[in-house]
């Protein structure tokens, strides 16, 4: 399962103690470019990597754990638990979190391909435990074109000896990957490999899908020429207390939303407000901003769809 991993790695979602700090930080600093996602993963940025250590992990799981007991009816608040449990390799909690998630947001593709991948993830002996198999057939039944799911049913093919179908399957993922998806990169690795293994020729069908550059316009509008935030402003973000963060950060959302309001043909602060609710782990606020700015602006529907679907959101 080594080669599969990979991308269970890449499609990692949620709020976590430094992903807070950088939302902040990336706030003040550029006054509402909510550009820190692309910023952390680009190594074009010249910003310095997020030290694994600038929060401390356990006080943040100590928190969101907290806010499930005070929100047991959130679904937002069981993802983002179930996401920084994950990120912790706490597998079987980071299940059990995005349990309650699914079954408060029964319709959410995501989490239920999240949900899978932790089961996947947990599993010390099968490869494919039917827990998660049932959980991505429900999450490929909401949403067929949920990247996460598509992937690791076709590894079920490939653990079943059925590595030509894997490979295509694989290959259908990368033609609907959009330009620059986090998981594309792994998604390649992926098949170059199990290729490899099975001596199943793949080199000229990569090849011809090979990535081109991001055009401007593709390209995320808050990861257009913005720096990132540097180390320290994200070290003095997260030293806020978090009553003081929470209120900072649903602060800015809220003036990102009345200037939506304000002027709803701005198309790229809708981008920015999915953004911010993936972020949070607000996934069905992204979803509802996706359609609200889709509605303002049905002539830039292609462009939101493409967007969102960079961003993870559920439906994109």
């Amino acid at each position: 399962m080594s080669e599969t991993k990979s991308m269970a790695e890449g499609a990692k979602r949620g709020m976590t103690g430094t992903n807070r700090a950088i939302l902040i930080a990336a706030f003040v600093l550029l006054a509402a470019a909510i550009g820190f996602a692309i910023w952390r993963d680009s190594a074009s940025t010249g910003a310095d990597p997020v030290a694994p250590g600038a929060t401390a992990p356990s006080d943040q799981l100590a928190a969101l754990e907290a806010r499930t007991q005070s929100e047991p009816n959130s679904a937002e608040a069981w993802t983002a638990l179930g996401a920084a449990r994950f990120d912790l390799s706490d597998f079987a909690g980071a299940a059990a979190a995005y349990e309650k998630a699914t079954a408060l947001s029964p319709e959410s593709a995501g989490l239920w391909s999240a949900l899978g991948e932790a089961r996947v993830m947990g599993s010390d002996s099968d490869p494919m435990p039917a827990a998660a198999l049932a959980a991505f057939d429900k999450a490929i039944a909401l949403d067929a074109r949920d990247p996460r799911a598509r992937y690791f049913l076709a590894v079920k093919k490939d653990i079943g000896g059925d590595h030509q179908g894997a490979i295509n399957d694989w290959f259908a993922l990368l033609a609907d990957t959009p330009q620059g998806a986090p998981w594309e990169a792994d998604l390649r690795r992926t098949i170059e490999q199990v290729g490899a293994i099975h001596k199943i020729d793949v080199t000229s069908r990569l090849a011809r899908t090979q990535a081109r550059p991001l055009t401007a316009e593709e390209m995320p509008v808050a990861a257009r020429g913005i720096p990132g935030p540097s180390r320290a402003d994200m070290e003095a973000a997260s030293q806020l207390p978090k009553g003081q963060q929470d209120q900072m950060i649903q602060g800015m959302v809220d003036g990102l939303e009345a200037k939506l309001k304000a002027n709803p043909a701005d198309v790229d602060r809708w981008i920015m407000l999915m953004r911010s609710r993936m972020t949070l782990g607000e996934t069905a606020k992204a979803a509802q901003a996706l359609k609200d700015g889709i509605a303002a602006n049905p002539g830039a529907a292609g462009r939101l769809k493409a967007q969102a679907q960079l961003l993870g959101v559920p439906g994109a």
